[in-house]
């Protein structure tokens, strides 16, 4: 690992010195590509344990070099404002419908969704979705 290089970089790099494409490496880690495209664009600093397993597995180190890579994002008293809005924006798309929500980014107009999934026990979980029509904002 070289000083101050990425998860990204060090994904990439490590990936390609094995010969492996993106998605040869999706398919030896038994991952969605997506993921890999994620790690690798910069998007994903934090990955779940299971996905960090399955990488260093497929790369053939140990786990803990990635995971002394990855990084929780910093956040600024601006971060935290822009996620109290998005639970606002969360709480609305379930109690007040699908339409009339603003990007809290550009203000344009979200495209929403509530995807119902459910628990262990069977309970049906309703969980928001949107994305901005004109800018990349997005609740996942």
């Amino acid at each position: 690992m070289k000083k101050n290089e990425t998860l990204a970089q060090f994904i990439s790099t490590t990936r390609e010195n094995m010969g492996y494409s993106q998605k040869g490496l999706a398919v030896k880690a038994n991952i969605d590509i997506s993921i890999i495209d994620d790690i690798e664009s910069g998007r994903d600093l934090f990955l779940a344990t299971a996905t960090r397993q399955k990488i260093a597995n497929a790369l053939k180190i140990h786990s803990n070099r990635i995971k002394e890579l990855e990084k929780l994002p910093e956040m600024s008293e601006k971060d935290f404002e822009l996620a109290d809005r998005i639970e606002g924006i969360k709480s609305d798309i379930l109690d007040k419908g699908l339409k009339g929500h603003a990007c809290p980014v550009c203000n344009s107009e979200l495209v929403c969704r509530v995807s119902v999934m459910y628990d262990i026990e069977g309970n049906i979980i309703r969980h928001p979705k949107a994305y901005c029509s004109k800018c990349p904002f997005q609740i996942k």
